[in-house]
């Protein structure tokens, strides 16, 4: 069996198949699998970040800041260089710190595709998982470059190129997670790994996220609760693209998977 690194470099050459509608099934079929559980899991966790959050604002700059006049400021505040770059860093490591949490998802994705079991630690999973470094290294890397840029066009008040070369970053490195923990590749190796796969297939896979951003975002409808039942299906939508890509069924691929987290 090649490596993964060898079937980028076949791909390199010779491109690779990738229908939506399979993909997009595959992925679907996938979610109502885990749509419950998932959600269950992101409703719990949201809820408890927001009143950590909420009061450690609070327990800094007191309940009494937090009035009509702070937030009409906060509208109209210009935001300063040295602000943005440090809010860049903090969305960064936030952003590393987390990156296991969504690679946890899709080891509960690839275990529904299976029919395998799963529960509240798969989500946990990665955090004491040989895979860790990598995946907080990946994303911290993503994360500090997209900042980066978005501060350099900030500084040169060009809003919307900021905001094109994010969403590209964003796409062309979605595949980054799962080539670290299906495809055993480190993290700058992913990241290269990543951009070559999403550009052989640009059309479809920007169509297979932009459907499944939009079928996320019906959450909203439910008083904004729902959308924590609908998000994991961006989840199952990067794994069943990896999945048409990659054959992560062989013995080896399971093998390295079920010994993550020796």
């Amino acid at each position: 069996m090649k490596s993964t690194l060898d079937q980028i470099e076949d791909i390199k050459k010779n491109g690779y198949p990738l229908d939506f509608s399979d993909v997009f099934n595959h992925a679907f079929e996938n979610y109502k699998k885990i749509a419950l559980y998932a959600g269950l899991i992101l409703l719990v966790f949201s809820i408890l970040a927001f009143f950590l959050g909420g009061g450690l604002l609070v327990s800094l700059y007191g309940v009494q800041h937090f009035n009509e006049e702070f937030f009409k400021n906060l509208q109209t505040e210009q935001t300063t260089n040295s602000v943005l770059i440090i809010y860049s860093l903090v969305i960064a490591f936030t952003a590393a710190i987390f990156s296991p949490f969504t690679a946890g998802f899709l080891k509960m994705a690839y275990s529904a595709d299976r029919d395998h079991e799963f529960n509240v630690s798969t989500i946990f999973s990665y955090y004491n998982s040989r895979y860790f470094p990598q995946l907080f290294l990946a994303m911290l890397l993503i994360s500090l470059t997209s900042g980066l840029i978005s501060v350099l066009f900030n500084l040169v008040g060009i809003l919307i190129v900021d905001t094109l070369i994010a969403l590209a970053i964003t796409v062309f490195t979605t595949l980054t997670i799962p080539l670290i923990i299906f495809g055993d590749l480190k993290a700058i190796d992913a990241i290269k790994s990543s951009i070559i796969l999403v550009s052989k297939q640009p059309l479809v896979i920007i169509l297979l996220l932009f459907v499944g951003g939009l079928a996320s975002a019906v959450g909203f409808i439910g008083c904004c609760i729902g959308v924590a039942f609908t998000i994991p299906i961006t989840y199952s939508v990067k794994y069943a693209i990896y999945s048409a890509i990659f054959n992560i069924d062989d013995e080896n691929s399971i093998d390295s998977i079920g010994s993550d987290f020796e």
